[in-house]
């Protein structure tokens, strides 16, 4: 419980608002990829055709395999990487971390081939008094596009910690 401070927004997270942090590159996307991500996704159903049959996928709006709008390219990294510098609160206090939901706007589907470039930010901040004390809630953005600079999709993040 964040109790006997005044803030929880340290200089580190004002400095650090709104700045991008280093990109993150996937490696080319795979169509097993896709197909093992659909079926996983989908189980015990069989998952739609445009996922992992080509020629049915060929006769779509997309004129070939598309994945799932929730794949993510980064699930199989050998290294994993820390996300944008969360900077920690002020006062040294150890606080509770709540997930306060995510929105995800997305663009063009990902493909076989496509690699993607992700880049994240503390986006916003604030604090207010609640049942459990001083709370703040923080905003990640994550973006990614592809290796031809269209947008794929952006999530909002939101974080509760008192």
């Amino acid at each position: 419980m964040a109790t006997g401070v005044d803030t929880l927004i340290s200089p580190a997270m004002e400095e650090v608002k709104g700045k991008w942090g280093e990109a993150r590159v996937s490696p080319p996307i795979a169509a097993s990829d896709i197909r093992k991500w659909a079926i996983a996704t989908y189980w015990p159903e069989t998952p739609p055709p445009v996922y992992w049959d080509e020629d049915y996928a060929r006769t779509t709006r997309w004129g070939g395999i598309v994945a799932p709008p929730d794949f993510n390219p980064f699930a199989w990294a050998v290294r994993r990487v820390a996300p944008a510098a969360m900077a920690q609160p002020a006062g040294g206090v150890r606080l509770t971390n709540m997930n306060g939901g995510q929105t995800d706007t997305y663009g063009v589907p990902m493909r076989p081939g496509d690699v993607i470039t992700a880049r994240s930010r503390l986006k916003d901040f604030n604090e207010r008094q609640g049942r459990f004390g001083l709370m703040l809630y923080t905003f990640t953005e994550n973006e990614w596009t592809n290796q031809k600079g269209e947008f794929v999709r952006r999530r909002i993040a939101t974080s509760i910690r008192y």
